[in-house]
């Protein structure tokens, strides 16, 4: 399941570096996997990959309109 962009700009900073942790956190688990032969969803590497990039790109959508809002 994919992360919605609209959920994510909802959320807090705070809330989302959590969620970033927990995402990094299982895309290694499952590059550990890949390595030892047990992956079974391969595709769940690249949800999770975009998933990343995703909360990324609102976090410093966030920190850009913090500076914003202070100039």
């Amino acid at each position: 399941m994919a992360l919605d962009a609209q959920d994510l700009r909802g959320k807090t900073p705070d809330e989302l570096r959590d969620q970033l942790a927990q995402l990094k956190k299982e895309q290694f688990n499952l590059r550990f996997q890949q390595a030892t032969n047990q992956l079974e969803n391969t595709a769940r590497m690249r949800l999770v990959r975009r998933d990343v990039a995703r909360v990324q790109t609102i976090l410093n959508e966030k920190a850009r309109d913090a500076a914003k809002s202070e100039a």
